[in-house]
């Protein structure tokens, strides 16, 4: 039984270890205090108990040695009912030291990591376990202020069975670093994890898990990856960035994750048993090879999108005797029995250029399955592929192989096994993709095994409705009691609003019958979107008449204040107008190191506009930073706005990030741009934007389109749209040579 004294209760057990009699003893603690007063000299075979609660501004330092018949414990009282919060974080230093059960929420660590299995750099973990942890939303709040929360130091240590979720700030969320003796070869195993959603950052510096650094990556470090699940971690275009020598990256599972997992530095690793859905989500990908020896094989891909570094299979060129930071020749690559289904690109030598110039050699492309609904096989051939020897592989019947030699046309018929792996029926295809006995990891089996999996984001619409009658600060005041995912429902009738609205909660505000609730804003904003924060707004009128009369108002913007998370904004089937009462007063406007997952204006009036409609181009320090993933601009009716429908900024050389994508179809536009304010001079600027499509515009009368291309091979198509009394779009490569790469299809200019 336990006794209590002094608040730590001892419980005796007798151990024997090695011959000799040990005492090992049980510490229930309850403050930092008390855990400081038996940490500094614990035995092997001792446990320390964390009190249940909340554990506030609590750093922990758990440095001991246990063996390994009888290790040091550090564990919850009770699992998931131990919170470290606030300014937190844990240290492991020792040998046979285990630590389990706790949570860290609602804060954020002092340091550069949540746990770290060292103490500094002379005092490392070995032999030592994290299992049963849960690390869940604990993000600093200065977004791009990078931080790591799991990192893996000395050797032979486990990190297991924990659920790291929704980190949203910069830095990787779990790292293996070789930066010692100490570290290297270590022989580290990550496994049954539950990798949680990660939103896209924005930006590079938003992996999900790394092994090593450029700088350590021709060292070895022999670190097992394996049955974790990794769920919708968008980050950045690597889910896992492999950089050292000898791992084994063994049966995971990928969900709808954006990016790849990629072998960008160290040699002679093992890619096998993983699995890949994408269920056609954008910039899903797969596997990425570069460096010497890499083994691919029997891995399942299945509906990735991705493209180029993202793309569902990429082989890269390297670069001849490259710097140890840059892009290694791949050189012995062994890739067998892979499945790849609906996976719409598979790229070779990509990234050809003037420094990548190094193709592939002494490699081997065999007894994979290649199936596309469209029969077609997504291989894109970027350099000399001669270095790479194709047998063996199998397409579907109808598929006109852009490789002619090695991919064989076969009727195949496949069905979907119990393990949900599609596999053909044709028994002559037995040892073509990957084997049936693939096990999937169950979503429910990993991760701390008492800590639900909960969704990422608060759906709009997903909460109460709640019914609004005219009367001063109507909407106002039922924001302020409601709760995040309802939907105000207003009555006919005026609305004057003569507070500013700081939301910090997902909100949808739709009149109950379209047009015949009108609002008027009486401030310089209508809404602050703070962190947490997304908006809503459906068949409305939104007049801008009872404004003040100063420059600059803006209906809605972003916190002047960075922000840490992502938000949302729609405007839907509404009316916009008469934001004219001074100067540059614009419909939206996103301020510095802010972040939209989605914009979508959309079937919307918008006029007499003196400002711009949209503004997201704050991140103008050139790192690779921008203002939104998803820019949705269509079929809206606009007329007379000054500034621009859009100025989208993306700048830098970096080629980590999947966007920004601007997406404008169907749209009347006329007499917009033209005011002498608007320094871009264009009704629509978009700077180094990675994906636009502008389709099936009319635009009148109107400042021209102005596109600035930058890195990334970007995607740009203005089909079909019609220019009167509009000078031609322009589009210039601001890095690349020669002329531009945008698509230009069935445009009218008519400038009489």
């Amino acid at each position: 039984m336990k006794r209590s004294f002094s608040l730590i209760v001892f419980t005796y057990v007798a151990l024997t270890l090695f011959g000799q009699q040990a005492l090992a003893r049980e510490y229930l603690v309850k403050t930092p205090d008390e855990y400081k007063q038996v940490a500094f000299n614990l035995q092997p075979g001792d446990e320390v108990i964390l009190a249940n609660g909340i554990w506030s501004d609590f750093e922990i330092l758990f440095k001991a040695k246990g063996t390994q018949k009888a290790p040091i414990r550090l564990k919850a009282e009770t699992p998931g009912k131990v919170f470290l919060s606030g300014l937190s974080n844990l240290r492991i230093a020792g040998e046979y030291l285990v630590v389990s059960g706790l949570v860290f929420k609602d804060g954020y660590t002092p340091t550069g990591e949540v746990i770290s299995f060292r103490q500094n750099k002379d005092n490392l973990a070995n032999y030592s376990r994290v299992t049963q942890v849960v690390i869940d939303n604990y993000s600093n709040p200065e977004k791009f202020e990078q931080d790591k929360w799991v990192v893996m130091y000395g050797k032979h240590n486990r990190f297991d069975h924990s659920s790291l979720v929704g980190k949203k700030n910069a830095g990787v969320t779990m790292a293996v670093r070789l930066n010692s003796e100490e570290s290297q070869e270590n022989y580290h195993r990550i496994d049954n994890n539950y990798f949680g959603p990660r939103p896209v950052l924005g930006s590079n510096g938003g992996e999900t898990l790394r092994i090593g650094t450029s700088h350590y990556s021709l060292t070895n470090s022999f670190t097992t990856i394996e049955n974790n699940y990794f769920d919708r971690c968008n980050g950045e275009v690597e889910i896992i960035s492999n950089k050292s020598g000898k791992n084994r990256i063994l049966n995971n599972l990928f969900f709808e994750s954006k990016g790849t997992l990629t072998l960008r530095h160290g040699n002679g690793n093992l890619v096998e048993g993983n699995v890949f859905f994408g269920n056609g989500v954008d910039h899903t990908g797969g596997i990425r090879v570069i460096n010497r020896d890499q083994i691919i094989r029997n891995n399942y891909m299945e509906g990735l999108t991705g493209y180029r570094f993202g793309s569902g299979f990429t082989i890269m060129n390297g670069v001849p005797n490259s710097k140890i930071n840059r892009y290694h020749q791949v050189d012995n690559a062994l890739i067998e029995n892979n499945t790849l289904i609906n996976v719409d690109h598979i790229h070779f030598a990509a990234g050809s250029d003037a420094e990548r110039t190094a193709t592939p050699i002494n490699s081997k492309f065999q007894n994979n399955l290649v199936l596309n609904e469209d029969n077609l096989d997504g291989v894109s051939i970027f350099d000399d592929i001669s270095g790479i020897e194709f047998d063996n592989n199998v397409v579907s019947s109808k598929t006109v192989p852009k490789i002619a030699t090695g991919f064989l046309p076969s009727d195949v018929k496949v069905h979907r096994a119990e393990n949900g792996l599609l596999y053909p029926t044709n028994l002559e295809l037995k040892g073509i993709g990957a084997s049936q006995g693939l096990v999937l990891v169950d979503k429910n089996k990993v991760g701390a095994s008492y800590y639900p999996k909960s969704e990422p984001e608060v759906a709009f619409d997903s909460g109460q409705i709640i019914k609004v009658k005219p009367a001063e600060n109507a909407i106002f005041n039922a924001i302020e009691t409601a709760s995040s995912g309802d939907t105000l429902v207003l009555d006919n009738g005026d609305y004057n609003i003569s507070k500013v609205i700081k939301l910090t909660k997902t909100i949808t505000i739709r009149a109950a019958n379209k047009g015949h609730a009108r609002l008027y804003p009486g401030r310089s904003t209508f809404v602050d979107i703070n962190d947490y924060g997304s908006l809503k707004l459906v068949d409305l009128v939104i007049d801008g008449t009872q404004a003040p009369d100063s420059a600059g108002n803006t209906l809605i913007r972003t916190s002047r204040t960075p922000m840490q998370r992502n938000y949302r904004l729609e405007i839907l089937n509404s009316v916009i107008q008469d934001l004219n009462v001074n100067h540059s007063f614009h419909v939206f406007d996103a301020g510095n190191r802010s972040f939209a997952d989605v914009i979508n204006i959309s079937n919307n009036t918008l006029k007499n506009v003196t400002g711009d409609i949209l503004r997201l181009n704050k991140e103008t320090d050139d790192l690779g930073i921008y203002n939104a993933e998803y820019i949705y601009f269509n079929d809206n009716t606009v007329e007379n706005v000054e500034g621009a429908i859009a100025k989208v900024y993306r700048g830098g050389t970096d080629e980590s990030t999947f966007g920004p994508h601007f997406l404008m179809k169907n749209n009347d536009i006329k007499n917009v741009g033209k005011g002498k304010r608007n320094k871009a001079s264009a009704a629509v600027f978009l700077h180094g934007v990675q994906v636009s499509d502008i389709a099936n515009n009319k635009i009148v009368k109107s400042a021209f389109v102005n596109i600035e291309h930058t890195v990334g091979q970007p995607k740009t198509a203005l089909t079909n749209n019609t220019f009167t009394e509009t000078d031609a779009p322009r589009i210039s490569e601001l890095v690349a040579k020669g002329p531009h790469t945008a698509t230009l299809k069935d445009n009218r200019v008519n400038k009489s």
